[in-house]
């Protein structure tokens, strides 16, 4: 984007990146029915859905996913929402993601590369599990 957006723009837009990192799940889902972009990205590329596979919000992922969030999308790192997921440990995200087609794979670390690095046995057994 060529133009710069305005003070009240940008503090509309981090305010929307919050309620992915607190779960505030209802409210943002009411964002983006009203035509909020839900795949928008912060600075570091990060898409709401990322920021809340991060902060382990699976009501938020959920809702999001529902709503035609890519879980294909990377950030600035190379990094998924089932990587953030994983790299949490969190369960119910992982399973959410993995649900709607998320692949283990992709990403630089992927999700699979994130729970070896880190040791995570849990996490590589959810990745390998068919999904049904």
């Amino acid at each position: 984007m060529s133009e710069e957006l305005d003070a009240e723009t940008l503090a509309f837009a981090h305010r929307m990146f919050d309620l992915a990192r607190d779960g505030a799940t209802a409210e943002l889902a009411d964002y983006v029915d009203a035509g909020l972009p839900v795949n928008m990205t912060n600075d570091k590329g990060d898409t709401l859905l990322i920021l809340a596979a991060y902060h382990a919000r699976p009501d938020t992922v959920a809702a999001l996913l529902a709503r035609g969030a890519d879980h294909s999308r990377t950030n600035d790192r190379g990094q998924t929402a089932l990587a953030a997921a994983v790299f949490r440990s969190n369960t119910e995200t992982v399973r959410a993601l993995l649900a709607a087609g998320a692949d283990p794979h992709h990403g630089s670390p992927s999700a699979v590369e994130t729970a070896q690095f880190f040791d995570l046995p849990e996490m590589l057994a959810l990745l390998a599990a068919p999904t049904a």
